[in-house]
């Protein structure tokens, strides 16, 4: 094996994990809230983006914060928060107290993204550090659908099951440092580089992650109402389609940066926009579970190209974490939106919607990648090659 193959940073992956479970179990979590809880499906979905709001609320403020706080005290009180908060609504059976653990929650799953983000923008090869965080959390999420069936009804399960991962990984902060060197340096205070093209993709994520998520938040009432499944059925499709997209994410580590950013973010962003389109049309098994399959497999592997990009604009992390709070705003009005649009319009227009948009913004999101890649990526393998080759010789 060689040097680079055995310096994965572990706890910053399994802080990923935790701080991006949320997200990847909103169908399921607003599904058992509109079900088990006296609300709407409209009121189940403003729940869920009312989650994720609090979460990209903490990644914004804790942008340019990490380093001067510390990677290890945040991240802990980050997990702390996730027990608390998702824990207590888990029990919870009042709509008002469960609104609010899951706000607490919320707040704790941004806080640990916004180390992890940062931590993982510190690497020599960010990009694989992220696939690496993306499959330990698809893989746990892909369990817990199959899982949560069969645990009876209520809204409890899906929370409880992000509350008890904040709590296995918590252990794991002891390995995070105290400190870093970058907070006692001078250069805490640098502006940001890349201004014009860090800017341009904050803005265009929230676009993108809005669409995934409003598709996502709905997923299961489109196989439940639409397609007419179960929901043994539908988690079950659920668990297929996010065990695919641990195979998309495996092939685009293994690809790392051969193909450049521009080609998997562009391209990948106009099959996103089928798929998506595919999935709110579905009226039986067989198109539901082809078009959230594909979904799945693309979405993650997407992500982890967006992700390296954002973290190749600073090494300090700070992009990556500001990058990835504006997408956690779209990703918080995406069960709102899918919840509005479906109800106003039905799902196969809410799909037509989305699609367009996504459409629209892989413009600016390739050019920001082609321009990037053509200042970043070469000094990121040199970096990585040199690495691996100085450890290599020493050994």
């Amino acid at each position: 094996m060689s040097a680079r193959r055995s310096t994965l940073p572990w706890p910053l992956i399994a802080l990923f994990t935790a701080g991006y479970l949320a997200p990847y179990l909103l169908p399921t979590t607003v599904g058992r809230l509109d079900s088990g809880l006296p609300l709407t499906a409209t009121e189940a979905g403003a729940v869920g983006s009312a989650l994720l709001l609090s979460s990209a609320a903490a990644g914004f403020l804790l942008a340019a914060r990490v380093d001067r706080l510390g990677p290890r005290t945040l991240a802990r009180v980050g997990l702390t928060l996730a027990v608390l908060g998702y824990g207590g609504a888990a029990l919870a059976h009042a709509v008002p107290a469960v609104v609010a653990g899951a706000l607490i929650g919320g707040f704790g799953s941004g806080t640990a993204t916004a180390v992890a983000a940062t931590g993982i923008a510190a690497q020599p090869d960010p990009h694989r550090t992220t696939t690496a965080g993306l499959l330990g959390v698809s893989a746990l999420a892909g369990a817990v659908y199959l899982t949560v069936p069969h645990l009876g009804q209520g809204h409890g399960q899906p929370l409880a099951a992000i509350a008890l991962t904040a709590l296995a990984v918590w252990p794991l902060t002891g390995r995070l440092p105290l400190r870093t060197a970058r907070a006692r340096g001078p250069e805490t205070t640098a502006p940001l580089p890349h201004l014009r093209a860090g800017l341009l993709l904050a803005a265009t994520l929230p676009c993108w992650s809005l669409a995934q998520n409003a598709l996502w938040g709905v997923s299961g009432r489109i196989g439940l109402t639409q397609a007419h499944l179960s929901e043994a059925t539908v988690g079950a499709v659920f668990a297929i389609a996010l065990g695919a997209g641990l195979l998309g994410v495996v092939g685009a580590g293994a690809l790392g940066p051969r193909l450049g950013r521009a080609l998997p973010i562009g391209g990948g962003t106009v099959l996103i926009a089928a798929c998506i389109t595919l999935s709110a049309s579905a009226t039986d098994l067989t198109t539901f579970a082809t078009g959230e399959i594909a979904w799945n497999t693309l979405y993650p592997i997407v992500l982890s190209y967006v992700i390296g990009l954002a973290a190749s604009l600073d090494p300090r992390g700070r992009w990556a974490v500001l990058v990835g709070s504006a997408s956690s705003l779209g990703t918080a009005a995406g069960p709102l939106t899918g919840s509005l649009l479906a109800s106003e319009a039905g799902f196969p227009v809410m799909g037509t919607v989305l699609a367009t948009g996504l459409l629209l913004i892989a413009v600016p999101m390739t050019a920001v990648a082609l321009g990037a890649g053509r200042r970043t990526l070469p000094v990121v393998e040199i970096q990585v090659e040199t690495q691996a080759y100085d450890k290599a010789t020493a050994a």
